[in-house]
């Protein structure tokens, strides 16, 4: 008897000690808003950085509904993993590499982009511009588009 009790306490133990959080998510880009609904025009709740740490409550689409210590919202699915990542200059990989990795550049096209010298000055300005959800809104007014997520 004392066996069997002893088999269950260490079932139990190691199914609890290997066993990970499922529901963890990672932001994995610079920054991300935290919206009160599933949609790009919704009230941003908070502002997340490259690495925060989140749980998944539920999916729905493009969008994750997730939570911090602080926050509960939603965020683009797109924005966050399910694998651990490290914020710029907490990790080896140099400044330029991690631009070029945020540009989803491949060790192949890193390669040649290094051989021929290529300017990516164009690509970083597109990346600095800041559109605001009223520009972005009137924009798809103006243009009769539907208002799509």
């Amino acid at each position: 008897m004392r066996f069997y009790l002893m088999l269950i306490l260490m079932i139990f133990l190691s199914s609890q000690l290997f066993s990970q959080d499922r529901s963890l998510r990672f932001v994995s880009v610079q920054a991300e808003e935290m919206k009160e609904s599933a949609s790009n025009f919704s009230r941003t709740l908070g502002s997340l950085s490259m690495g925060d740490q989140t749980s998944l409550v539920s999916e729905d689409g493009r969008w994750s509904h997730v939570r911090t210590e602080t926050l509960t919202g939603w965020v683009r699915s797109s924005s966050i993993t399910s694998r651990r990542v490290l914020p710029a200059g907490t990790s080896t990989a140099t400044a330029a590499e991690i631009a070029l990795a945020g540009k989803g550049f491949s060790p192949d096209i890193e390669i040649e982009y290094r051989r021929t010298g290529m300017d990516y000055s164009l690509v970083d300005l597109m990346e600095n511009t800041v559109i605001s959800p009223q520009e972005l809104l009137n924009f798809i007014r103006e243009g009769r588009l539907n208002r799509g997520e």
